[in-house]
């Protein structure tokens, strides 16, 4: 059953965060066939040893994905996505590393659009095992008014 919340719902101070999952090779290798991004840093074990980081990093696309996947619980049909802003990748993460996401109500705005629906940003951080943020971005959605 879907849960209903609407624009006026949503606060400030409202968090939640995922469960963990581990990043595999399987995981690179497979996002490297979708993407077509076989880059050494995610590819090349013997080169990325002669890297700064010196082992092959996750592709920042992957971690955007899983991360925001990982987030997808029950559908609220009183909202949509609208796409994401401010989209940072902050830290490599490696084979092994485990991640989870918390997603924090960051602000609310007026949608001039349409003066029936309003703006929800949603701060989406991307957290590794050492509670190191690896990534982050602004998720918008579009939520319906309660009708008067």
């Amino acid at each position: 059953m879907s849960n209903s919340i609407f624009y006026e719902d949503y606060h400030t101070e409202m968090v939640r965060e995922t469960v963990g999952r581990t990043i595999t090779e399987t995981d690179i290798v497979m996002h490297a066939g979708q993407t077509g991004d076989f880059y050494p840093h995610h590819m090349d074990k013997e080169w990325c040893k002669t890297q700064d980081f010196k082992e092959r990093i996750a592709h920042g696309t992957l971690i955007f994905s899983v991360g925001i996947g990982m987030t997808a619980g029950e559908i609220n049909p009183e909202a949509f996505s609208y796409g994401y802003d401010r989209l940072r990748f902050i830290r490599p993460v490696f084979i092994g590393d485990t991640i989870h996401s918390r997603v924090s109500i960051k602000e609310k705005r007026e949608y001039p659009k349409n003066p029936k629906l309003g703006v929800v940003v949603e701060l989406v951080e991307v957290i590794n095992q050492k509670n190191e943020v690896v990534l982050v971005a602004e998720h918008l959605l579009l939520a319906n008014r309660k009708k008067l």
